[in-house]
């Protein structure tokens, strides 16, 4: 049903608007996706809330503090499934949960919707409407919904307190009576978000900082961190309109090892953070290049996830080649689950609100908004993402 602005009304069973949250099911996900504060924010805001016993536990979030914010907190888990109009979370959910859904339920959380074609299918086919964090647009209006520069913010973060960690030497440079410590020198490669933040990280505990991004645009942002920023002719690069940097041809990419062999053997840490959205990571670390390292240095690849920049990395291990380590540790923001989780739940809120229509008490959704063209993968029975639908096609 459409209102007089031709806005796609989602209808509800009652007046008041169910919110539930299940607790995450994947393995090694400590997040939730409501924090109490969001609770007590949507609950005053018109919204009731449920929660499923222990879902905010491992971020710090007792169901004590759900219930002190006004959420009911339930053991059943299809219960809530089934009882919400909205479901939140932060991972994909099981294929066979969707079915618990109920018809016309709004589904919001990240869904990889271009590896995850079976998925989406079996939303579309319940008759769900599902929202893709990951797919949402990055614009001034959509900036206080960005979960993934939220999420990708605080895995910079953890890559430098890793590295640090693992590393064989200090980061600062120390003057002492026996004798001068020079800084770590760290190589961060790609400045996006999770790049930006980890160079930031690094000059904050004193090292000496390199940054190497395929988009010549965001150079300033670097030396602004005190960083110094790599220059490798790559001829004709760029940035996708949503601010991604474009994939590189193979040629391209061979110029990029090339150029940056020599100042990763000089290099104490070295991060990478290229990522292709919905593509394989590329691979711009080669065997080659670990073995000229220095003994004791650590690399950490933030793509592991997706395939890898780092020849040799595996998730969720640490990979000794000779001497130098390789971090491959996924879910990084789940390491920092707390902050982790009130960013994204904040994320949520903030989607909630902006398409909460208070009169009506549902939610519109106008399908020329950018946001919805972007984010919304499935409604009213089919895939009406563009991009999307022509993958199932």
């Amino acid at each position: 049903m459409y209102d007089s602005k031709h806005r796609l009304i989602q209808h509800t069973r009652s007046e008041v608007m169910q919110i539930g949250v299940p607790r995450e099911n994947w393995p090694g996900e400590a997040r939730v996706a409501l924090v109490p504060a969001s609770v007590k924010k949507l609950i005053q805001s018109g919204f009731s809330v449920e929660i499923e016993s222990g879902a905010g536990s491992q971020s710090g979030f007792p169901d004590d503090a759900y219930t002190e914010a006004g959420a009911v907190i339930l053991t059943d888990r299809a219960s809530l499934l089934s009882g919400s109009d909205v479901v939140l979370r932060v991972r994909r959910p099981e294929t066979a949960e969707v079915s618990n859904l109920r018809q016309e339920a709004i589904h919001i959380s990240f869904l990889d919707p271009f590896n995850e074609k079976e998925l989406i299918g079996e939303m579309a086919q319940c008759g769900v409407t599902s929202v893709s964090m990951e797919m949402i647009p990055r614009s001034t209006r959509a900036q206080k919904m960005d979960a993934l520069s939220s999420q990708a913010n605080l895995a910079g973060y953890v890559t430098v307190i890793q590295a640090a960690y693992h590393s064989q030497k200090i980061f600062p440079m120390m003057m002492t009576p026996s004798g001068t410590i020079r800084p770590a020198r760290v190589f961060v490669i790609g400045a996006g978000v999770a790049g930006l933040q980890a160079i930031a990280t690094a000059k904050r505990l004193g090292a000496r900082v390199d940054a190497f991004d395929t988009r010549p645009v965001v150079a300033e942002q670097v030396r602004s961190l005190g960083a110094k920023f790599v220059e490798i002719d790559l001829g004709e690069v760029g940035q996708t309109e949503q601010g991604y940097a474009k994939a590189l041809t193979p040629e391209q990419i061979e110029l990029q090892k090339e150029g940056q062999k020599k100042l990763i053997a000089v290099s104490d840490v070295v991060i990478t953070t290229a990522q292709l959205f919905g593509r394989p990571a590329p691979r711009i670390v080669t065997r080659d290049m670990l073995l000229a390292m220095q003994p004791g240095s650590v690399v950490v690849d933030m793509a592991v996830e997706t395939g890898g920049n780092v020849e040799g990395s595996v998730l969720n291990e640490i990979v000794d080649v000779e001497g130098v380590k390789i971090i491959g540790q996924g879910n990084l923001p789940s390491e920092v689950s707390r902050n982790a989780s009130e960013m994204y739940s904040n994320n949520l809120t903030a989607l909630i609100d902006d398409f909460w229509d208070t009169e009506s008490k549902r939610f519109a959704f106008d399908p020329e908004d950018e946001i919805v063209q972007a984010a919304v993968i499935t409604r009213g029975g089919v895939i009406v993402n563009e991009t999307i639908a022509k993958l199932h096609s």
